[in-house]
């Protein structure tokens, strides 16, 4: 969904799983590939705008650091924050697509297949319960969130998101 959105913006991408999956494969353990990839993100991010870039930071949102520094970002040089939550409430159907895609070394291969560096004290959690808690209890900002329903098919969503994000044109007539 973020790389379509990006083509469509003429946006960047910074893919969170990407830049963990580095420090990963460079030998960096993983809670401390985590709060790096983090760091990393905002430093990207921040270059991009003072290139007058949009910018789509594609991760997954567990921590309210990340609602925080985005929206820090966006008011420090005066852009507008969206924040896009792709919703999928079916575990069965989030299980299944975990499953089919080639994982990157820092992404589950199942709902309840941690990723392989993540260590036994955190792959030891019910992993139903703790998706089951992360979509019941979403870590998001009390404003401009923008919900795409992902049971649908990627341009759907797009669809949806783009409705939201850019106002019809005057003369135009809005659905």
């Amino acid at each position: 969904m973020a790389n379509l959105l990006a083509r469509s913006i003429d946006g960047v991408v910074i893919n969170h799983d990407l830049i963990k999956a580095f420090f990963l494969d460079n030998d960096i353990f993983f809670d401390q590939s985590a709060k790096l990839t983090y760091s990393f993100d905002w430093i990207l991010a921040e270059d991009m705008i003072k290139q007058g870039r949009s910018v789509i930071i594609d991760s997954i949102c567990n921590y309210d650091e990340v609602v925080d520094r985005g929206t820090a970002l966006a008011r420090q040089y005066g852009y507008e924050y969206r924040y896009v939550e792709c919703r999928v409430d079916d575990i069965d159907l989030l299980d299944r697509r975990l499953r089919d895609r080639v994982p990157l070394r820092s992404q589950r291969t199942a709902v309840d297949r941690p990723p392989p560096d993540v260590g036994a004290a955190l792959n030891s959690d019910d992993s139903r319960a703790l998706f089951k808690k992360w979509i019941e209890n979403p870590c998001r900002p009390s404003s401009e969130v923008i919900l795409v329903d992902s049971t649908g098919t990627p341009e759907e969503g797009l669809a949806y998101i783009l409705k939201q994000i850019i106002p019809p044109s005057s003369g135009q007539k809005s659905d």
